[in-house]
């Protein structure tokens, strides 16, 4: 049966316990309400069970870890107390000193539950309230033969378990109780969802388009006039008569030329942008609250 250190087993395990550490909580005496140690560590099974508070009894015993089997303990977690439950100062001298560095195997527990298991001794009784004693044939003086003592259980390393000794590692109801307190509270979260798409494409759209050229037509204008000295006779030699003479004049005009060219009209940039805004919500939630019934009876409430 291996042991381990609670932050060995599980190193998140104040999430197991509620947010509370149970190292640093101070031990007392039952009834006398007499510090005796502080928790050091606790020692758990394979399975996680809690079976030893490692106490440091430097304000009892200075100097010393022992250990303390958990159903000798009683928890009081209002008071951030663990009681020590029928432990004199006589047993926690006799219980062997707890080394870190030390393999806790059975030998060892064996030692640590011997002392536990032997009951405190207690005064002596008074001569005339002891046990009558017994003759050599058996018989005590009042005539009565006392019954055999029941014999004392023994324990082998192969076959031991801890539920054996439910008076050493048995965690009862009523020493280790807790009563947990529950409320509800809103969760706020947010999702991420599509809910749109948008394409942004192109596509061609015709029209019929109109431009204005002005062009040039030359044209020949052929005038026929009569001079100012018309009828006038002309010196002999200066009128030749040719036939066949002919006046030449070239004739141009501008004819449109129209075609089509691709320029840049425009650029179209796509983007995104966030706009935020904040959604509120309300619903009911419930708490539980401690009630506390003791009639005519002292309460020590603390709030720790």
């Amino acid at each position: 049966m291996a042991l381990y250190k609670l932050t060995d087993f599980d190193p998140n395990y104040r999430d197991s316990l509620g947010g509370n550490d149970i190292k640093g909580m101070s031990v007392y005496a039952e009834g006398t309400d007499e510090k005796i140690g502080t928790v050091s560590d606790v020692l758990v099974d394979e399975e996680g069970r809690f079976r030893y508070f490692v106490v440091d009894l430097g304000f009892w015993i200075f100097g010393k870890k022992v250990l303390l089997p958990v159903g000798r303990s009683r928890i009081d977690q209002q008071s951030d107390r663990i009681y020590v439950v029928g432990m004199t100062k006589q047993q926690a001298e006799n219980l062997p000193e707890y080394d870190e560095r030390q393999t806790v195997d059975y030998d060892y527990e064996e030692r640590v539950r011997g002392v536990y298991r032997t009951p405190p001794v207690e005064a002596s009784a008074p001569l005339e309230a002891s046990a009558p004693l017994e003759s050599a044939t058996g018989v005590t003086s009042t005539g009565y033969t006392p019954a055999t003592p029941a014999a004392t259980p023994t324990y082998d390393r192969n076959t031991y378990t801890y539920d054996r000794e439910p008076s050493l590692f048995g965690m009862n109801e009523q020493n280790h109780q807790t009563l947990r307190l529950y409320e509800e509270r809103l969760i706020a979260s947010k999702q991420r969802r599509k809910v749109g798409e948008v394409a942004v494409g192109k596509h061609v759209e015709t029209e019929t388009a109109r431009v204005e050229v002005p062009v040039e037509k030359e044209r020949v204008v052929v005038e026929r006039v009569t001079p100012q000295d018309a009828g006038r006779p002309v010196a002999p030699g200066e009128a030749t008569f040719r036939e066949g003479e002919v006046a030449r004049m070239d004739i141009y005009e501008e004819t449109p030329d129209i075609h089509k060219e691709t320029v840049v009209r425009e650029e179209v940039r796509v983007r995104k942008e966030v706009d935020r805004d904040t959604v509120e919500a309300q619903d009911t939630i419930r708490r539980e609250e401690l009630d506390v019934d003791a009639p005519n009876r002292p309460i020590d409430r603390r709030d720790v």
